[in-house]
């Protein structure tokens, strides 16, 4: 609410770095930003119940996640070339459409198939929203003649990071109260809810409405320092899509000079990141209902440190001046929480349990900010857009390899074994990552002023 709230007190003061971007504009494009990554987490405590009422294990279930990962892979950047050529308020108000289709698919699905279909629905609807808004964003730039302030940047990502980290959690209380079949519905209110200020508030597209890129003005971009730009990136978030120009780092070389190789690095240590991340936050999650007896409320409970961890370190991430170092303690962080899975079984002290759920959201917060940071000083200047949306491909490259990672080790039931192979396999690839970001020459420059 804070971040919905904030474009409107601005405007209602008369201030002048929101002017043209207050809550008309900004608070439909905020709702629309929180369906997607909400998506993406919420079904994690749901799985479990699921699986129970069709007679499917992690291995069926597993589909759940892969298949909005999958749609949401492909669908960004076709919705986001849709926006540019047929306009963005008639792609948001379409991708929002779809949403309450697929919600309502889901909540009266008669087989596990249709809730896979339901999934694609909903990833196919909500991954309208990003492109939309930053294309909206960029004709309101035309528009007012100057570039949108950094503040708006950061309020759109930072509502599509609190959704994402609160999904879990969400998602159990549902699970609790109104049965898995709400983590669905939910999706219908909060569409319609988008839709009901989208239509009056939304400035109808213009021709070519965002194909002529930032409007001018002299202040940059979003850059690595700004919150805005370096929270955009955490799990699950979408990339930002127009072109951002990167803040030039302190003392060292410009964003265009790092080889291209550095940047093959940060995909590929974001993609070893959030594949050990996604490992956790699905499989911890089903291990605590089915091996611990956990109920779907108490595990999104557990689950909560981890939730907290990320949103707060995220912001705490997009403060730190270097890259190394935040990189570094986040491997490690997250070789520590494989440390306590690896061990962990139904008799583990709950004190224990909350310690490993924190272990792994801080790394998220870490990690999202810096490699987001890393992309925009390696990328040359006029394709940082571009080079976001890659990274977050390896992000959704990592979501499914995670879900079939979770069907070898779990099989038909999240066990004690089962968490201790699939703790093994996220030690490796902390200590893997370890030595990917302590030997990066590439990350020892500044990038933060």
């Amino acid at each position: 609410m804070k971040a919905l709230g904030a474009p409107l007190r601005a405007r209602d003061s008369g201030a002048a770095p929101d002017r043209g971007f207050g809550a008309r504009l900004m608070t439909p494009l905020l709702l629309g930003a929180v369906l997607n990554p909400l998506n993406s987490t919420m079904i994690a405590t749901g799985l479990v119940a699921v699986g129970r009422d069709f007679g499917t294990g992690p291995s069926g279930t597993a589909w759940l996640l892969s298949s909005l990962y999958l749609t949401s892979a492909v669908g960004q950047p076709v919705m986001g070339r849709l926006a540019d050529s047929l306009g963005p308020r008639h792609i948001f108000l379409a991708g929002l459409g779809v949403v309450c289709a697929g919600g309502l698919l889901g909540t009266f699905a008669p087989a596990f198939g249709w809730l896979i279909a339901a999934r694609v629905l909903l990833g196919l609807g909500t991954s309208a929203a990003y492109p939309a808004a930053m294309a909206m964003l960029r004709a309101e730039s035309l528009r007012t003649g100057r570039p949108a302030p950094r503040p708006v940047m950061g309020r759109l990502s930072l509502a599509a990071l609190g959704s994402a980290a609160l999904g879990p959690t969400l998602g159990g209380l549902l699970t609790a109260t109104t049965g898995w079949r709400g983590i669905f519905a939910v999706n219908v209110p909060l569409a319609l809810l988008a839709l009901a200020v989208a239509l009056p508030w939304l400035p109808h597209d213009r021709r070519h409405p965002a194909t002529a890129g930032p409007g001018p003005g002299p202040g940059p971009g979003p850059g690595p320092d700004d919150t805005g730009a370096a929270t955009g990136d955490t799990g699950p978030v979408q990339p930002q899509q127009g072109p951002v120009r990167p803040q030039q780092p302190s003392g060292g070389p410009s964003p265009a000079a790092p080889p291209r190789d550095a940047l093959l690095r940060t995909y590929l240590r974001h993609g070893l990141t959030y594949l050990a991340i996604y490992c956790a936050l699905y499989g911890y999650a089903q291990w605590l209902e089915e091996a611990r007896g956990c109920t779907s409320f108490q595990a999104g409970l557990v689950m909560l440190p981890m939730s907290l961890a990320a949103a707060g370190c995220s912001l705490l991430g997009a403060r730190t001046k270097g890259l190394r170092a935040p990189l570094t303690t986040a491997a490690a962080l997250l070789a520590a929480g494989s440390g306590i899975l690896v061990t962990a079984t139904g008799g583990t002290p709950l004190a224990a349990l909350l310690i490993a759920s924190a272990l792994f959201g801080i790394p998220q917060g870490l990690a999202s900010t810096g490699n987001q940071a890393a992309v925009y000083a390696q990328a040359p200047p006029d394709r940082v857009g571009s080079a976001a949306g890659l990274q977050r491909t390896a992000q959704y490259t990592s979501a499914m390899a995670a879900t079939g990672l979770l069907a070898l080790c779990f099989g038909q039931r999240a066990s004690d074994a089962g968490l201790h192979r699939l703790a093994a396999v996220t030690g490796a690839l902390s200590l893997l990552l370890l030595v990917l970001t302590a030997t990066d020459r590439a990350l020892r420059a500044r990038t933060r002023t």
